[in-house]
């Protein structure tokens, strides 16, 4: 009961410690459609590919029993940008340098191909990236679950509004539209205590691995 992770229900621990298979939605939210994902947090090298991760990124054995530092460590490592994390983000419809995000179907391959090359395995979008993220905080004992969102606002500007702006003569600016409306997006939600934070604040916590764009530099 001390620890920061620890759930009552054994309930909860069966599904978002020790299910290894799951649902990710996607799709609209006028249709809604989903797939099977399969996470083997307990597959043959997935643990040995997570402690890899953590290796990779210099993280300090001492702050390895942080769920906080470990759950924003795991969020940053499995994409790609700055760190030469898991997975390579592409929207581009272009796939021919490597794998159809769409073809995944797990993160077993995924977790072994990278640690196997220490290249970032090409390519990812929004639920690649975060099915993965539940497999490695899974392997590592922090309950993860993979959430989705419909009409998903992308904000550009730190406005936390999305803005389209119009010359005098109502033309829009496009320069400076950059805020886009997302049909879906995934991400994941971590549970743990949160001790450095005012009384209230634990129990499910957002974290995004999916690669995101820089906000005003």
């Amino acid at each position: 009961p001390d620890d920061n992770v620890y759930m009552e229900k054994t309930s909860d621990l069966n599904e978002y410690v020790l299910n290894e298979t799951g649902r990710i939605f996607y799709g609209t939210e006028d249709q809604i459609a989903e797939r099977s994902w399969n996470y083997g947090q307990f597959d043959a090298g997935v643990l040995e590919a997570c402690l890899y991760i953590l290796d990779r990124r210099g993280m300090p054995h001492s702050a390895r029993g942080d769920p906080i530092i470990v759950s924003r460590v795991v969020s940053a490592m499995v994409n790609s940008l700055d760190d030469n994390g898991v997975l390579v983000g592409n929207w581009t419809g272009d796939y021919a340098q490597g794998t159809n995000p769409s073809a995944w179907a797990g993160s077993v391959d995924i977790l072994r191909a990278y640690h196997g090359s220490g290249a970032p395995v090409r390519y990812g979008q929004c639920w690649v990236f975060a099915g993965v993220m539940t497999t490695v905080l899974r392997c590592l004992g922090l309950p993860t679950r993979t959430v989705t969102n419909y009409n998903s606002a992308h904000d550009t500007d730190v406005s936390l509004t999305t803005d389209i702006y119009f010359d005098e003569n109502m033309r829009p600016l496009e320069r400076l539209n950059t805020d886009s409306v997302w049909n879906f997006h995934v991400w994941n939600d971590c549970w743990m205590k949160r001790p450095d934070l005012p009384d209230g604040y634990d129990g499910w916590q957002i974290v995004d691995a999916t690669p995101q764009e820089t906000s005003s530099g």
